[in-house]
């Protein structure tokens, strides 16, 4: 976990964030050092991307040891820890998703991911890892994941974040969700219109369903458009932190 520290004087909400699937904690980078130059104390969360309950409880565990109010943000496979997180933390104001899943009591990304037609991502799945147990680590194959996962960024990062991606196992994007949390909490969404991973339209949905207070499509922008367009997304958290 990478903590960057606010004033304790602080009125400011601190800012989670929570990295989804073949990604970590550095994808907030850029975010980060916006927010940070706003005023913002901010935790971008080690994901453990193992089970959507085990992943939600360690964020949980995160959230406990705050003593502010928060502003919960998830990325991609994010979005359904986020939502399991915040059902059991007293201190969640918003939740903001970013290309990322909110789904409902009992979906499971797999099922969201094939509501509608347009995510490319099962053929640019590398071969899979097997685990003891029977289920497997999931990698993107390292050729395919600039066009797939990061169409829109530079391709010598897209690169380097494929060298560096971290793996999910099969069950977490098969497992039911235990929590929606978004039914509750003000909810807030953000996602690239060429996104090849969520179906642009299945994000669109999931954001109307959540009666969201904001929606953006960012034109062109990929499944990393925290990365790609920072500036968008810490638009975002920020309206969300001060309930715009």
């Amino acid at each position: 976990m990478s903590v960057v520290a606010g004033s304790a004087e602080t009125l400011k909400p601190t800012v989670v964030l929570v990295h989804g699937a073949f990604a970590d904690s550095s994808s907030w980078n850029r975010v980060v050092a916006l927010l940070e130059k706003d005023g913002y104390p901010v935790v971008a969360v080690a994901n453990p991307l193992r089970s959507v309950k085990s992943d939600g409880d360690y964020v949980g565990r995160v959230l406990e040891g705050l003593k502010s109010p928060v502003v919960l943000v998830g990325h991609s496979y994010g979005g359904s820890v986020i939502s399991d997180a915040a059902a059991h933390a007293g201190n969640v104001k918003a939740l903001v998703f970013v290309a990322a899943f909110a789904p409902a009591r009992g979906e499971s990304a797999i099922d969201l991911s094939g509501k509608n037609p347009g995510s490319t991502l099962g053929p640019a799945l590398a071969q899979p890892v097997v685990l003891p147990g029977g289920a497997n680590d999931l990698y993107i194959d390292q050729q395919k994941f600039p066009a797939q996962f990061a169409g829109d960024v530079p391709l010598a990062a897209a690169k380097l974040m494929a060298v560096a991606q971290r793996p999910i196992t099969d069950a977490a994007l098969a497992e039911p969700a235990p929590e929606a949390a978004w039914e509750k909490i003000p909810s807030w969404f953000i996602y690239g219109d060429a996104d090849k991973n969520i179906p642009p339209a299945t994000l669109k949905w999931m954001a109307d369903r959540a009666r969201s207070k904001k929606t953006v499509a960012v034109p062109g922008a990929s499944h990393v458009v925290m990365i790609s367009h920072p500036g968008e997304v810490t638009k975002m958290i920020e309206q969300a932190a001060s309930g715009n």
